[in-house]
């Protein structure tokens, strides 16, 4: 497993290649499709990794609140995970870079952010966000993702730790290579 971390003052990001389902922190984040029930990627291996609660849980968020829209996160417990919730949030559908693919890629980092703090949690690990069947591209993702968490790691006050959780070697090296210039 590669592990690669950045110090800023007091806080820290941390690259994982490995299984974000594993991660040992306060918080994971889902990157969910608005109907918040499971699906294929990333959500469906944190759905099936937290077992049959998760989706129970999100059921009952869609009944309160409808479908999630694109950038808003939500939070659920983490049940059979080792991490105690999940956030959940939807990333943008690339569709070219003309419909404010990138301010909604950022808000989705942002708002699950703002939610870990409220909560007061101190960890909190990220998959790359769109980077899947949503089509948005790696570098271009991996610069608003860093870039973002850096801008709200300095407003945070329980947020200590973020971590990036990178499937394959293609995401790691890409990931890695964007993390070494921007922090």
């Amino acid at each position: 497993m590669n592990k690669k971390e950045f110090l800023l003052k007091d806080k820290k990001i941390v690259f994982v290649q490995g299984d974000i389902t594993k991660a040992e922190v306060d918080a994971i984040v889902n990157a969910a499709n608005p109907s918040l029930m499971g699906g294929g990627g990333v959500d469906g291996a944190i759905h099936r990794a937290a077992g049959p609660k998760l989706l129970e849980a999100c059921k009952k968020i869609r009944e309160k609140r409808g479908p999630l829209s694109t950038g808003e996160a939500v939070i659920t417990e983490g049940f059979d995970l080792k991490a105690k919730y999940v956030i959940h949030t939807v990333g943008p559908i690339w569709r070219g870079g003309n419909s404010n693919e990138r301010e909604l890629l950022a808000s989705a980092y942002r708002n699950s952010l703002k939610l870990a703090e409220e909560k007061k949690l101190t960890s909190v690990a990220f998959p790359a966000i769109s980077c899947g069947a949503y089509g948005f591209p790696i570098e271009e993702a991996s610069k608003i993702a860093i870039k973002t968490v850096k801008e709200e790691l300095e407003n945070t006050a329980n947020v200590k730790e973020v971590f990036f959780y990178l499937f394959g070697e293609k995401d790691w090296n890409t990931w890695t290579k964007i993390a070494d210039e921007i922090l």
